[in-house]
């Protein structure tokens, strides 16, 4: 009888495995949980006295439009809710860069609708 014999040959590879940017993004957001009232005073200030009141301005200029002012004021709500809840940088910070870009999308409508400043009053 004859012996049977079995060679196994094993391939290593090396493969890198890519991170997309929003794991990054979001493993830095993580990290940031020590400076944690540092990113709840940022937010609350940059939005309530930068780019909320711009985002609402520019609406009222370009003729009211009900749903792009409750875009906006929902954007600021998603950032004070958000943090008055106390929630971790990993959910904060994301959601804050989310309203950023709700209001960036609410002034841009605003804009091509085309601002009236001419009837308003000076």
């Amino acid at each position: 009888m004859e012996t049977i014999s079995v060679t196994h040959q094993s391939a290593h590879y090396n493969s890198e495995r890519k991170t997309s940017l929003f794991s990054k993004f979001m493993d830095w957001s993580d990290a940031q949980q020590g400076n944690r009232l540092l990113w709840l005073g940022v937010i609350l200030s940059f939005h309530g006295c930068i780019l909320t009141p711009l985002a609402v301005m520019a609406v009222l200029l370009a003729g009211t439009n009900l749903t792009l002012f409750m875009i906006t004021i929902v954007a600021m709500g998603i950032s004070l809710v958000s943090n008055l809840a106390a929630m971790p940088t990993k959910i904060t910070i994301p959601l804050f860069a989310l309203s950023i870009v709700m209001d960036l999308v609410v002034i841009g409508f605003a804009l091509a609708h085309g601002l009236d400043i001419s009837s308003t009053y000076v």
